[in-house]
């Protein structure tokens, strides 16, 4: 599994530019990102490459943090790729709650949030898919 990092941020100018600062000055660098937005604030969900440190330095600077489990693996970089995850999950019974991706110069990466993650790493590699520990994606 993989360590994600959500952290609420007001919904304003400039703030992003100090959240990144922050992360920048403590030599925490972003791996992948996405950002669920509100009129009033952001849910920034960031795979970074040292999360514990993460989330301390940014406990320590007064931010709503929080932490979650998530599935990153392989998928085909072609028309279908993702369809084949939807379509295993969905079989499966599995909700896909939320993903998103990221690139390598090799690869596609899903980040995948579901409801069972036991059940779908399982399924991920019944099906020959390769899925990625942390260390591997926290130093992509």
């Amino acid at each position: 599994m993989v360590k994600q990092v959500s952290v609420f941020l007001p919904n304003e100018p400039g703030v992003l530019a100090k959240f990144t600062e922050l992360l920048e000055n403590n030599k925490i660098n972003i791996r992948a990102l996405t950002v669920a937005e509100t009129a009033d604030y952001g849910i920034l969900r960031i795979i970074v490459n040292n999360p514990d440190k993460c989330i301390e330095v940014l406990r320590n600077a007064n931010y709503l943090v929080s932490e979650t489990d998530v599935l990153a693996f392989e998928v085909e970089d072609k028309p279908g790729g993702l369809h084949r995850i939807a379509n295993l999950m969905g079989e499966n019974n599995i909700n896909i709650e939320y993903l998103y991706s990221t690139l390598t110069s090799k690869t596609a990466i899903i980040l995948m949030r579901v409801n069972d993650l036991e059940k779908a790493s399982t399924l991920l590699k019944d099906a020959g898919i390769k899925i990625f520990s942390g260390s591997e994606i926290y130093s992509i």
